[in-house]
């Protein structure tokens, strides 16, 4: 009997087991992968914020980020740049290994190769039942964590329902050519309802991938063909990997003897699918309720509730803020997001958000709400939006 399972060995599983192995309690993970420094479909992009507050181990850090170049479907550009460092580009693989180990020195059972196939909520404790190295195995513990990245079964059958907001993002690690700050590009054409991205991470290699609603095999090809004839890349003849983003959260996070945190939950941003932070965020949230609940052996979905509004209260009204951004964007076409480019360049509105001390890599809500407030940017958003109507 464990007090704690947890279904998911990333980085947001891991930091639950790490925190709550460490006040004591026995603690297992089942992750499905045979290994946990496998590649992943993440660009790994985490701001100097999450370096800081989660103690990122340097030794991950592919290279720091100072901004990168925006590009508008006809390859108009905009150059978003700092001096001082706003993030760094992570070696994803080791990352998720750095954190598991964290996890495993503070006691946690990691079981790999491990994919678990029904979850039974009992008055007194959890049953799970999972085929582990090919042999059918049986966990009980006194409540469980589901942080397995997004899955709709799992949730579903504990009657959590699906989320059915959600993008498809495809990437490759490719070699490049004189590369050496990110690329974002928008368009209809390039990444439908999303955006494409080229983010050099060692010299001479670079991640190239987009999200889009539906054929992101389709449009990734057609983006690493581009980028071949440009030069920046060298060959096209790369392997995909595919990975499902949710863009809104479970109507509810938790129940009976169980919490849902992280991608599983849609704590993701909605304005470019990042999920690490706020998943971290989550977990740390995640991992205090729970020991209280622990602590007052009161496992209960009323008990469990107080994750719900932590989080909530930390991340409710930014996911509300960009939620509303995505659907803007969402709604517009080229010749929109074209128009859309040359006001922010024609009014300096890119230098004069770069001057502000409060710009942030992950709190994208209060520069969406000055946007806003901003009367002539405001109507001319209005005149965008209306104007292909």
């Amino acid at each position: 009997m464990y007090d704690l399972i947890v279904v998911g060995g990333g980085p947001v599983g891991s930091e639950v087991s790490q925190k709550l192995a460490g006040m004591r309690y026995k603690v297992a993970v089942l992750e499905r992968k045979e290994c946990l420094d496998k590649p992943v479909c993440c660009t790994g992009i985490i701001s100097q914020e999450c370096v800081n507050s989660f103690a990122v181990d340097e030794d991950v850090i592919l290279r720091q980020v100072n901004g990168g170049k925006l590009f508008s479907p006809s390859g108009n550009s905009i150059r978003l740049w700092r001096k001082d460092t706003i993030g760094g580009i992570i070696d994803r693989p080791a990352f998720n290994f750095a954190m598991a180990c964290k996890a495993r020195n503070a006691g946690a059972e990691f079981v790999l190769h491990s994919r678990v196939s029904d979850i039974d909520v009992m008055e007194d404790r959890i049953s799970i039942k999972a085929v582990c190295q090919g042999k059918n195995m049986a966990f009980e513990a006194r409540a469980v964590v589901i942080a397995s990245g997004f899955s709709s079964q799992l949730t579903d059958r504990l009657g959590l329902e699906k989320i059915d907001h959600f993008v498809v993002g495809a990437q490759a690690e490719v070699e490049s050519v004189g590369v050496d700050e990110t690329e974002i590009y928008f368009g209809q054409k390039i990444a439908p309802q999303f955006f494409a991205w080229l983010v050099p991470t060692l010299p001479g290699r670079a991640l190239v991938g987009l999200a889009s609603r539906y054929k992101p095999w389709f449009y990734l090809r057609k983006l690493l063909a581009s980028l071949m004839s440009q030069g920046k890349v060298v060959s096209d003849k790369v392997e995909l990997r595919y990975r499902v983003i949710p863009l809104k959260t479970l109507s509810r996070t938790y129940g009976d003897r169980l919490v849902v945190v992280g991608d599983a939950a849609g704590q993701v941003k909605p304005t470019t699918g990042g999920g690490i932070y706020y998943g971290l965020i989550c977990a740390d949230i995640a991992a205090n309720a729970l020991n209280h609940a622990l602590e007052s052996d009161d496992l209960s979905a009323r008990s469990l509730a107080s994750y719900e509004r932590g989080w909530k209260k930390k991340l409710g009204q930014e996911l509300r803020i960009c939620n509303y951004a995505r659907k803007f964007y969402d709604g517009l076409n080229d010749p929109q997001i074209e128009r859309l480019f040359n006001l922010i360049k024609a009014a300096g509105i890119d230098q004069a958000l770069l001057k502000q001390n409060d710009l942030s890599f992950d709190w994208h809500g209060k520069t969406i709400l000055r946007l806003l407030g901003n009367g002539s940017m405001a109507g001319a958003l209005r005149m965008i939006k209306n104007s292909f109507l």
